[in-house]
């Protein structure tokens, strides 16, 4: 209900605006302002938007544990003595029925009878406070306005202090950004803390058995070496390895020729097409893998074994015939395919980026144009495009949905990319679906995984934006 009056907030907004401006050219008449009169408008603006937005705001954040407090201080005793749980959902109901909702579960008497009374008193709690909420913010609203025109004069420095609410907002909103990324390295640690407080970190990052599960009894594998983490990061990069070594010679290859050979024509056609790959949702790759690509390659691997069987390679022929649809193979040529718009847009701009008087020297010294971006410019480049390859690998590293459908679950430490493998981001899905207990070193296995991730892939990162930097001061 209290958002009901936002719409009457953005017309008294713009009246401010419109009645400081035309007050502000008034004053000014005969001399000579500081500001303009759209600048005074906007002052007024933010004075008359700001306070009403904040007390909306802190209703909607407040509300709710207001209107609980209030709804258990006037219950009846009954209703008083039951436990939290059965108190919650007995008051959770009685908003049900006072939104006209069929209760959740049957209740004996007393409670039943005092449902609809109940219900009805927390609605009324809850219009009383949502309604107060908004005349709230009318208040606000007209106490700032009224503030900023007992400010309006030719000497009030209005831009300046509408610049300094746009530095304040735009501080604001930095600092969200560093904050939240302080909170998610702050929950990261603290639980992974907590994780190899009860495992410790060699058997976590050398142990060979990925099994997290608790065990019931001391002589069970999950009581020693079950969250070995290494089959995981060997899975993770293995499939990176492979899907690395399709995108990068494709992506690289296709941003020379778009960049030094393709015409402005075909180029402008070619380029929008590559780039269409990268809003293909991952999801996406995931079943092209899973109902394309896998059932192919293994078609190919099992006839490939046929004819292997019986002859000098018949153990060889004999495992290909049992190849299956989930491998590291078939998830890393996707994931290759989804990377190589990445890698070929960052590189085509990097390309670009190399001044032409590189080029023009090359050829004014008789370097054909193949010779030129071998000698020439894949050396000048070669900084951005490494930094490019780097990005790319993190991308990689991070992806999901690709590996859960065409690689498999299983932890295996394997170079092998005929076998079924998982990966690090897999496994975090898996620990943390459905419900779980947070006090377990199974569900906490995830954070510490995490956080392991985490910090791989901010060394790329750091790794690629050092490149970058590097081949931006040397060409800029």
């Amino acid at each position: 209900m209290t958002w009901l009056f936002l719409p009457i907030l953005i017309v008294i907004a713009v009246a401010a605006y419109l009645a400081a401006r035309r007050l502000a050219r008034r004053r000014g008449e005969g001399q000579n302002p500081h500001s303009r009169p759209g600048q005074h408008g906007a002052y007024a603006l933010i004075w008359t938007a700001v306070p009403a937005l904040v007390v909306l705001l802190g209703v909607a954040v407040f509300s709710a544990p207001m209107e609980r407090s209030l709804t258990l201080a006037g219950a009846p005793e009954a209703v008083q003595q039951l436990e939290p749980l059965r108190r919650e959902a007995f008051f959770a109901d009685a908003r049900n029925v006072g939104a006209g909702q069929p209760t959740a579960q049957i209740w004996p008497a007393p409670y039943a009878e005092l449902l609809p009374v109940e219900g009805q008193r927390a609605k009324r709690i809850g219009q009383t406070i949502g309604l107060g909420g908004g005349v709230g913010a009318l208040l606000a609203a007209l106490l700032g306005g009224l503030f900023v025109f007992s400010q309006i004069r030719p000497a009030m420095r209005a831009r300046n202090r509408v610049e300094g609410w746009i530095i304040g907002a735009l501080f604001v909103c930095s600092a969200v950004a560093v904050l939240t990324t302080i909170g998610i390295i702050g929950s990261l640690l603290y639980d992974s803390v907590r994780f190899f407080s009860e495992i410790p970190i060699a058997n976590f990052l050398f142990g060979t058995q990925w099994s997290p599960q608790t065990a019931i009894r001391a002589d069970q594998v999950g009581s020693t070496g079950a969250f070995g983490a290494l089959p995981l990061f060997a899975g993770t990069f293995l499939i990176m390895l492979i899907a690395m070594a399709v995108a990068a010679p494709v992506g690289l290859f296709s941003a020379i020729y778009l960049s030094e050979y393709a015409g402005p024509r075909f180029r402008a056609m070619i380029k929008p097409v590559l780039e269409i790959l990268a809003g293909v949702p991952t999801v996406v790759y995931g079943f092209f893998a899973a109902l394309t690509v896998g059932p192919a390659f293994r078609a190919f691997f099992n006839d490939l074994g046929a004819m292997l069987v019986g002859g000098a390679l018949d153990g060889l022929g004999q495992y290909l015939m049992l190849v299956q649809n989930q491998m590291a193979l078939v998830a890393g040529m996707v994931m290759g395919i989804m990377l190589i718009p990445f890698v070929s847009s960052l590189s085509d701009d990097i390309i670009n980026a190399v001044p032409q008087s590189l080029r023009d020297g090359s050829y004014a010294m008789g370097a054909t144009k193949s010779e030129t971006v071998k000698r020439v410019l894949l050396p000048a480049a070669l900084p951005g495009v490494a930094g490019a390859m780097l990005l790319a690998m993190s991308r990689a590293i991070g992806e999901t949905m690709i590996v859960t459908m065409a690689a498999g679950l299983a932890a295996n430490l394997t170079l092998n990319p005929l076998d079924t493998v998982t990966t690090v981001t897999v496994q975090i899905v898996t620990l943390l679906t459905g419900d779980q207990e947070f006090n377990s070193a199974k569900t906490l296995s995830a954070f510490g995984l995490g956080l392991t991730l985490f910090l791989v892939t901010l060394t790329l990162n750091i790794v690629a934006q050092r490149i970058v930097q590097k081949y931006r001061q040397q060409y800029d």
